[in-house]
């Protein structure tokens, strides 16, 4: 059996495949949806709230962040 591994994080890369924007709006996206999340800047930014904060659904954004 194939041990498939996903992760919960998402970063400025997969927020530009997603919404078609430059790696840099994808940025500052990530940056906004942590603000208004009240998270730390050290803290990451899960696809979960970034698909709660979007209203995207998750699996809608799966098969672009994991292939």
């Amino acid at each position: 059996m194939k041990n498939e591994k996903q992760r919960v994080c998402i970063y400025p890369k997969d927020i530009q495949r997603i919404t078609g924007k430059s790696y840099r709006q994808s940025t500052r996206l990530m940056q906004k949806v942590k603000t208004d999340l009240n998270k730390l800047e050290n803290e990451f930014l899960t696809i979960d709230e970034f698909c709660l904060y979007t209203g995207i659904k998750y699996e809608q954004v799966a098969h672009l962040i994991f292939g």
